[in-house]
């Protein structure tokens, strides 16, 4: 069962920006600050811009697959089942455990709030189940419901973020930040001041990247996007309008929001301060301006818990639909067309999630990501080597395959930057996706990939069939709204030939009236004579490329078709002497409808410029149903 569309742009913006805006940018601050001073600044701007070239990638793929489970579908289509299931996996426990550190912190503020201060592990554990399962509800309910309560969130946290700029810009003390550059030191539980140098030097310049790659998982909220895309409205506009605009604004904000703090608030508190954002509004307004933004720091937990459950809950989803997982994991509620399995499922990861220890994990969620943006990356340039004909994105990413090199490159030495316990933590997620595949997806799962079709073209030794095609096809079908006809059903039945060699019209009637006499129970020679009978009183040829030759019987009620493509030509006529294309069809009067939609649908196919060029050039049978099924046409209105 499909997921209903109910996502529009302001969705899309707000799932990507609430899942970007949270610890990333109220806790992050003061660690960073420690290793780069206020220079920390233009390691976020860096981290946005890094971000925005590796999300190219995911844009285009998105466009052109946008189905549940995003990054990981794509990377599955393209690199095979193998390779697809431990990325499937390592993006749903990925973002399970960057929404728990949300929920975590969310029970940290409510828990503080109703019993005090010194809450121990297991009553946040407890508090943080329950504020789970309020959000698995509301997942479950719908996801318009779910949506819209993000855009409620994303909307007040970005006027609160706005209000502090506004405010803090004004008050702003030049000299915390001199020196650009400081290096703080951990000495007797605090951090102190240890030595600075040039913002311009090699050091200065390894620093800015170290910084960018320690502060990357704010940047991580932009994958959600991609895993919801079957549930967005008109994806080929929404999608790369809402993934840009939010990693642009979200940068833009994360910048002047730092350069405030750093602005307000003495260089040791930063340093020193776990809560710098609303630290530096206490000492612009004071202790309400301290309330308000912790306000704003529990309204960006709840976003990104929000965004979280609701983009992690499509990895199962998608990999119950490819056989990877069991198919009960994938079932979608009848009433809220929710997949409720995978949602709670993903849910009851997250609270276990919140017993282990939560430093490694973040950064492991950190490692995961970065692999998924390389593994995104290399997709791209695997998918479009193996020049795949229905691979039709409406996005395609720029400087191609230059700025795919440079990301997987960066991203693999960011992953290098995170340390030793990430990468065995990451490895052992990886053990766990092969044992789930060996122990049950290879058995199940036989999916056409990219890279098998790479590889025929670079050693032309493998067969295969059309499946991944046709997949893209009907993917296609689905993401521009287009609903098919009664013509596109059978097309999607009807033989299509390839003849080889010259052939004339008459041979040609021959060999389908014996055919259609068989189906129809008709006599052959009575078909022939109808035919030739139809050709004589007005040629079907309706140019020097295209014929349509047709006929209507009285007696039957049914309709059948044959579509033929000959590169040397079928003789017709001395007027028409070579046609190539030739759509053969008897039909019935009671079915007078379905003869006009087709006569129609053939001329809209080949009115097409490029339909001449397209149809010699098609490289089998498969791939002229495509041709025919992919024909331009008027489609619904989209949604916006």
């Amino acid at each position: 069962m499909e997921l209903k569309k109910e996502l529009g742009f302001m969705d899309v913006f707000s799932i990507s920006a609430g899942a970007m805006i949270s610890s990333g940018i109220f806790i992050l601050p003061g660690l960073a600050f420690t290793k780069a001073g206020p220079l920390m600044i233009l390691g976020y701007i860096l981290g946005g811009l890094i971000a925005f070239a590796g999300i190219l990638s995911v844009i285009e793929l998105t466009t052109a697959m946008p189905k549940a489970g995003g990054d990981y579908f794509f990377i599955m289509r393209t690199l095979g089942p193998l390779i697809g299931t431990i990325s499937g996996v390592l993006s749903w426990f990925a973002i399970c455990l960057k929404t728990a550190f949300a929920i975590f912190g969310i029970a940290g503020v409510v828990g503080g709030i109703i019993f005090g201060g010194d809450l121990d592990h297991t009553t946040l554990v407890m508090i943080s189940s329950v504020v789970t399962g309020i959000f698995l509800l509301l997942n479950i309910v719908g996801v318009e419901i779910a949506s819209t309560f993000e855009v409620v969130l994303v909307i007040g946290l970005l006027i609160l973020m706005g209000i502090f700029i506004a405010v803090g810009i004004f008050n702003i003390d030049l000299q915390y930040f001199n020196p650009f550059l400081q290096i703080y030191t951990f000495v007797d539980n605090k951090f102190v001041f240890a030595s600075t140098g040039s913002p311009f030097s090699a050091l200065g310049t390894g620093i800015v990247v170290s910084t960018a790659a320690f502060i990357f998982v704010s940047f991580g909220g932009l994958l959600k996007v991609a895993s919801i895309s079957e549930e967005v409205k008109n994806p080929t506009v929404n999608i790369p309008k809402g993934m840009i605009s939010s990693i642009l604004v979200i940068t833009v904000v994360y910048a002047a929001t730092l350069f405030v703090t750093v602005g307000v608030l003495p260089n040791d508190q930063l340093a020193n301060s776990l809560t710098p954002i609303a630290d530096a509004a206490e000492v612009l307004a004071g202790k309400p301006g301290y309330i308000v933004l912790t306000i704003a720091s529990l309204l960006a937990f709840i976003s990104t818990a929000n965004a979280g459950i609701m983009a992690a809950s499509r990895y199962p989803l998608a990999l119950s639909r490819d056989r990877l997982f069991p198919q009960f994991v994938g079932g979608v509620s009848k009433k809220f067309k929710t997949p409720t399995v995978a949602i709670i499922s993903t849910g009851v990861l997250m609270v276990v999630s919140l017993m282990l220890p939560l430093e490694t994990l973040a950064k492991t969620a950190s490692a995961v990501i970065l692999t998924t943006y390389i593994l995104t990356n290399l997709s791209v340039i695997i998918i479009r080597e193996s020049n795949l004909s229905n691979y039709r994105p409406s996005f395609k990413a720029p400087f191609y395959p230059w700025i795919q090199i440079f990301t997987i490159f960066l991203f693999s030495y960011f992953i290098t930057k995170l340390g030793v316990k990430a990468i065995e933590s990451s490895i052992g997620l990886i053990l766990i996706s092969l044992v789930i595949y060996f122990t049950y997806g290879k058995k199940n799962s036989s999916k056409e990939y990219a890279l098998l079709h790479l590889l025929i073209r670079i050693t032309d030794s493998l067969k295969l069939g059309h499946s991944l095609e046709s997949e893209l096809r009907d993917i296609i079908h689905q993401r521009d709204d287009i609903e098919l006809t009664d013509f596109d059903k059978i097309v999607k039945d009807a033989p299509i030939i390839d003849l080889e060699g010259n052939i004339s019209l008459e041979d040609l009637i021959k060999i389908e009236a014996d055919k259609f006499s068989t189906i129809l129970d008709k006599d052959s020679s009575e078909l022939e004579e109808l035919f030739f009978q139809r050709e004589n009183d007005i040629t079907t040829a309706i140019s020097g490329f295209t014929a349509i030759p047709h006929i209507v019987i009285d007696d039957i009620d049914t309709f059948h078709m044959a579509v033929f493509r000959c590169k040397e030509g079928i003789r017709f006529s001395d007027k028409y002497p070579e046609i190539k294309a030739v759509f053969l069809f008897v039909s019935s009067p009671k079915l007078n409808k379905l003869h006009l939609q087709t006569l129609a649908s053939i001329a809209n196919l080949i009115r097409d410029e490029n339909f001449r060029q397209d149809w010699i050039e098609a490289k089998d049978e498969h791939y002229l149903r495509d041709l025919i099924l992919l024909r331009k046409r008027k489609t619904k209105n989209k949604r916006v």
